[in-house]
């Protein structure tokens, strides 16, 4: 299913795996639709806990079939063809003038406009042998679907809400030992046709013995830019590549385990580092732009993800800029196992992940 393109001579590699891309028909998009109005009226929202408790089935019974089983085939490769990211075209149509304008950011958000796309992004999660789950580090919890919006206060930073640099390729919270397997990242907006990035640890041609000390546990993992770091925790270390040594998985945030300038890695871990980002960022893919109700799935531990800077609120036609309403993007989270984190969750809620940074719990929440 995944194919390959025809890089730049001066890329490392002249060949790149890339992203599966389906394009949902539009027999598809009036099923998933249809399916969302009707858990809506029965569930009221996504966040209902029945709803997610019966997610599995739901998402058997109520996904075109088509859907359902790539979904399915891909929570289930982990081979050396498998990119670790699917892109739906189309998945949803978005009604604009009932989304209404942009907020300010995210905590102005009305999560009420976005329900109907709760529903269907929890579907897709369904599809897979994967629950959606909040958690506490991300926003205290926040709910199961997080609104990514720009933010002028915060543009400048490595963050969703950052807008005029780069945000570094990284898997969702690498800082925590139990992050989330999948992610699923639902465009609203995308006005300021802002193209994402993706990069699979996959897209190497070998990992290589230069690489070998990367499954050491021997680099810090900071938390990210939204959260503050604790006494002892810069000194906690993980390493960046781990499981099968041919065909690993990652835990990488490139932002803030090698331009974080208050991060002092050890210098073996450092120059692995920079020797292994030297290679990797040549092989980020940045050619999908994505477009109102297109999905990207992502398997968190073999598909890290960023997008290019942008001016928010601003469009480039044929040379002129033009006001627009700024980028809205609705992101949610599952795991496939909800045993292994289980001291890490609300005794109540088992959806509700409280782990702080690679496996210390939130004392106060």
């Amino acid at each position: 299913m995944n194919s390959t393109e025809i890089l730049d001579k001066d890329c490392l590699t002249a060949v790149k795996l890339l992203p599966t891309v389906i394009e949902v028909t539009l027999q598809e998009r009036r099923m998933i639709k249809d399916a969302a109005l009707h858990l809506q009226k029965k569930y009221d929202t996504y966040e209902n806990r029945d709803f997610i408790k019966h997610v599995h089935q739901l998402a058997s019974y109520f996904l075109p079939e088509r859907i359902l089983n790539i979904a399915a085939d891909f929570a289930s490769d982990f081979s050396e063809n498998q990119y670790g990211a699917l892109i739906f075209t189309g998945l949803m149509d978005i009604d604009q003038e009932e989304i209404g304008s942009t907020p300010p950011n995210w905590q102005s958000a009305d999560y009420s406009k976005f329900n109907l796309y709760g529903f269907a992004c929890a579907l897709i999660h369904g599809a897979l042998p994967s629950k959606p789950v909040q958690y506490y580090s991300q926003r205290k919890g926040g709910g199961l679907i997080h609104a990514i919006i720009p933010d002028e206060k915060m543009k400048e930073t490595q963050t969703g809400s950052g807008s005029s640099t780069d945000l570094y390729v990284h898997t969702e919270d690498a800082f925590l030992k139990h992050q989330a397997d999948f992610l699923s990242f639902m465009y609203v907006r995308n006005e300021e046709q802002v193209p994402s990035t993706l990069y699979s640890i996959r897209s190497h041609e070998s990992i290589g013995e230069n690489y070998k000390s990367l499954f050491e546990p021997i680099y810090k993992i900071p938390k990210d830019a939204n959260l503050e770091t604790g006494e002892n925790e810069e000194e906690t270390l993980d390493s960046v590549l781990y499981g099968n040594t041919n065909l690993p998985f990652m835990r990488f945030d490139a932002a803030e385990q090698l331009f974080n300038s208050s991060i002092r890695q050890s210098e073996e871990a450092q120059h692995t580092l920079h020797e292994f980002w030297e290679e990797a960022r040549h092989l980020i893919y940045s050619g999908f732009t994505p477009q109102a109700g297109d999905v990207i799935l992502v398997n968190n531990h073999l598909c890290a993800h960023g997008r290019s800077a942008f001016r928010a609120g601003v469009r480039n036609i044929d040379g002129v800029e033009q006001l627009c309403e700024r980028r809205i993007m609705l992101r949610m989270m599952s795991k496939v196992s909800l045993i292994d984190m289980r001291a890490h969750t609300l005794t109540e809620d088992p959806f509700f992940v409280i782990e702080e940074h690679l496996g210390k719990n939130f004392q106060h929440f």
